[in-house]
């Protein structure tokens, strides 16, 4: 059974290349938003076992799902996806239950690094 994995980004190009950078062998189903409320809504229809989550989109950040993810006690491995890599930015989103963060532009070999250390078996 594919994993169902989101990608939430208000960037059309960053999402495809957030997913060029995917394993090509990682038997998944993926779906996109291009913001927090598209994302929350994905989530709560069970399309994010893992999420790819950009922090800077309009209506709600990715700041605002991590908090909701968190308030409401909902499960997703949440890899922050984002080009502020300043150490107060990667702190915040590990304290609000992120399990990685990568910087974009996204290498593949970071992918896959994160996912073997989650324990998905590509």
């Amino acid at each position: 059974m594919p994993t169902p994995i989101l990608v939430v980004d208000d960037s059309a190009m960053a999402r495809k290349m957030l997913i060029r950078a995917l394993p090509a062998n990682w038997d998944i189903e993926i779906t996109h938003a291009c913001n927090g409320i598209e994302a929350l809504a994905a989530y709560r229809k069970g399309k994010a076992d893992v999420m790819f989550l950009d922090l800077t989109m309009p209506l709600m950040d990715g700041y605002s799902v991590l908090e909701v993810l968190q308030k409401e006690g909902l499960n997703s491995y949440v890899v922050v996806v984002s080009a502020d890599i300043q150490p107060l930015a990667r702190e915040r989103v590990r304290q609000l239950g992120a399990a990685a963060f990568v910087q974009k532009p996204v290498k593949a070999s970071d992918i896959e690094i994160i996912l073997r250390e989650y324990g998905i078996a590509l």
